[in-house]
């Protein structure tokens, strides 16, 4: 797929959904409007209690006052990673999706500039980075290792900038992917763990 249109089949694509129903979360899925598209990701503090050093896209929980999944994901952007909601060119919704504890959670997608200045909250990002939308479609699912009680499961994963993307958020990027640019990666659920071979 030529990355010089990447932006603009998503801006073709991609439509709010009619039927509004709010979520117990929000996230943005910010996307630069260069050539070489790239996603805005952060990586959580390990000080929290949620999800802490799990790479993410900036959003929250929604608060009483609230008007929209919009709104949600436009002040946790901010509150995050100092994204002034108007950067935000907005172009849609995803489908919501459901986190490991139960919560609904909308991801909304918008067009940044390239060059726009942002700062980590640290008591909730410890690193903000850029993935190119381009490698994350295109690039293989690499088994992650989870550990349980009892036993390790292995999840398809994207790597980036030494960091591992896996779970809800690489979810949603799949998701973007078939919505936003009618392209199917292919996501199972669960993975094979990795084969080491001995080296000769």
């Amino acid at each position: 797929m030529d990355e010089h249109s990447l932006t603009r089949i998503l801006q073709q694509q991609l439509r709010f959904s009619n039927k509004i129903k709010s979520a117990d979360a929000a996230v943005l899925i910010a996307i630069t409007n260069e050539d070489n598209p790239k996603v805005l990701l952060t990586r959580r503090s390990v000080y929290l209690s949620n999800h802490a050093g799990e790479v993410s896209f900036p959003g929250g929980k929604r608060d009483p006052q609230d008007t929209s999944n919009i709104v949600v994901a436009l002040r946790e952007a901010y509150e995050e990673t100092a994204l002034n909601p108007f950067d935000v060119q907005l172009l849609g919704d995803l489908p919501m999706q459901k986190a490991r504890n139960g919560m609904l959670v909308k991801p909304v997608v918008g067009l940044i500039p390239p060059e726009v200045e942002l700062v980590a909250q640290p008591t909730e990002i410890d690193r903000i980075f850029f993935a190119s939308l381009k490698q994350l479609m295109e690039g293989p699912a690499v088994p992650y290792e989870v550990r349980f009680a009892h036993q390790s499961l292995y999840f398809p994963s994207m790597r980036v900038e030494n960091e591992i993307v896996w779970g809800l958020t690489a979810r949603m990027l799949v998701t973007l992917f078939q919505y936003g640019l009618g392209y199917h990666k292919e996501w199972p659920f669960l993975v094979n763990s990795p084969t080491f071979r001995l080296s000769k």
